[in-house]
């Protein structure tokens, strides 16, 4: 036996003190035996403890032991045991040492032979059992990494089809937090895109979920807006909310608390390129391995690539719907909102009026202060229209210096008022350019269908340019109303 090192451990069960030392003597120094009585048989704390390369048992003990100790005995498969048969008996007398899971029966007097047999078979078969085992266990871990691997495709299959089926962004960022919740808990999932114009200035959008108390949704917006100008370096001039949609997993009142220590900031990027961050609020106690990191960086490249398709179509359909200048609605988008509108008003017999707004003297402005001037005027009627209007209306640029506003279910006085509201903001306007100051006034006509009629796009447009046209002609920065009326609503004139 090597020095330190422990003496192999065998056990004997019933041995006679002549038997133990024959044992003893056969094996050496370098064994231990444990010899248990009749009366202290091993009980199941020694079987959890202790690991015999064999266990001598004689034939009488093995008879005569209680049942539940023969059966933890026969369930236990480490230890190899030797049936101990007593003289005068044949080995092959003993049809249940195979059944009974015995290495073999050795008949009594022992010899160092008969031993050292014993102990050889033992080992070998130990060793048999730990090649066995050290297979099975890499063949388990084997399975285990492809089938972790497989989840990993599938989950990332599934959020890479589901994120393609869509060019929404909300669709994409509320079917994401439904499969991101497969990887881990998600308390609250938020995100920002951003866009920089020609001199550096940040417009973000952020993506907040539905429902959430004010003071909550404003602790949301400050984090996203303070990530948005960390990641960006440059100030953010505005933005813009939109919200996500309640989602399949959600069934229970989720809890919207903004605690930064547990949120997950992941940058959304394409081609090195970074237009936005990923915000995951996750659930206290879950610790994430290393596997569902690599699963979750994963998600993102492919979540990056989806919503970053559907911001440049997004980009896209702006700039086919807007106007360059302005950035409201331009002539083609006016064109198709307007086909709709006349739509929804025949079918559920409801009002329809349309502004239609000019600006008065405006080539003067060009001619007195430059195009360039004209362009900022332009640009700065578009904000006004964009602050002025409800959501439901539908502000564009008809062309030139004319603008037009849709006013879904508004009446004729109805829309006299935010005609007039319109006409004031604007007039109220200070202009400042190469240190000249100015202002400019609008006119504007205004039409409407009453619920039940059939007019077509441009009876309504006609009659929109003749209210216009009487507003101009009648002295400009006035209201006027078309139809009906043997003198026309107007405003005088600002002073």
């Amino acid at each position: 036996m090597k020095r330190g090192s422990r003496p192999e451990l065998v056990w004997g069960i019933g041995l006679s003190e002549q038997v133990e030392g024959e044992i003893l003597a056969a094996l050496g120094p370098g064994y231990h035996l444990r010899n248990w009585s009749d009366e202290t048989l091993p009980k199941e704390r020694d079987i959890a403890r202790c690991n015999p390369l064999v266990i001598w048992i004689t034939r009488k003990a093995w008879t005569d032991m209680p049942d539940e100790v023969r059966h933890r005995l026969r369930e236990w498969d480490l230890p190899q045991r030797v049936l101990l048969v007593e003289d005068g008996k044949s080995v092959s007398d003993f049809e249940d040492v195979v059944e009974n899971g015995f290495l073999s029966a050795v008949s009594l007097p022992l010899t160092t032979k008969k031993i050292r047999d014993v102990i050889f078979r033992a080992k070998e078969v130990k060793s048999l059992y730990d090649d066995i085992f050290r297979m099975t266990r890499e063949i388990m871990l084997e399975r285990e990494l492809l089938a972790r691997k497989t989840d990993l495709i599938l989950f990332l299959n599934q959020i890479l089809t589901r994120a393609s089926e869509s060019l929404d962004p909300t669709v994409i960022l509320t079917q994401a937090r439904d499969d991101l919740g497969l990887l881990l808990p998600i308390k609250a999932l938020m995100s920002a895109f951003w866009q920089s114009d020609e001199n550096g200035v940040i417009e973000s959008e952020f993506f907040l979920e539905p429902d959430m108390e004010p003071d909550a949704e404003e602790a949301w917006t400050g984090y996203l807006l303070d990530n948005v100008h960390r990641l960006t370096q440059r100030p953010v001039a505005g933005y813009q909310v939109a919200y996500l949609g309640p989602g399949e997993s959600r069934t229970d009142t989720p809890d919207y608390t903004l605690d930064a220590t547990g949120v997950l900031l992941l940058p959304l990027k394409t081609a090195g390129h970074v237009f936005g961050c990923l915000a995951i609020s996750r659930g206290a106690g879950h610790p994430m391995g290393k596997d569902e990191v690599q699963a979750l960086y994963a998600a993102v490249n492919h979540l990056s690539l989806a919503l970053r398709n559907a911001a440049l179509f997004s980009e896209v359909k702006t700039k086919a719907d807007h106007d360059g200048l302005t950035r409201i609605h331009n002539r083609r988008a006016f064109d198709e909102r307007m086909v709709e509108e006349l739509k929804r008003h025949q079918r559920y017999s409801s009002h329809l009026s349309l502004l239609m707004l000019d600006l008065d003297h405006f080539k003067l402005i060009n001619d007195q202060h430059g195009h360039q001037a004209g362009d900022m005027v332009l640009r700065e009627i578009g904000r006004v229209l964009q602050d002025a209007l409800r959501s439901t209306d539908f502000g564009a640029r008809y062309g030139g210096e004319e603008f037009v506003v849709i006013l879904p279910q508004t009446s004729e006085d109805q829309a006299w008022i935010l005609a007039e509201r319109l006409r004031r903001a604007i007039a109220t306007v200070q202009f400042a350019f190469e240190g000249r100051e100015f202002q400019v006034t609008a006119s504007i006509g205004v039409a409407t269908l009453k619920p039940g009629a059939l007019n077509k796009r441009m009876d309504l447009l006609r009659q929109a340019d003749l209210a216009l046209y009487q507003a101009k002609t009648s002295g400009r920065n006035m209201v006027c109303v078309s139809g009906g009326h043997d003198e026309p609503k107007a405003a005088a004139q600002a002073s």
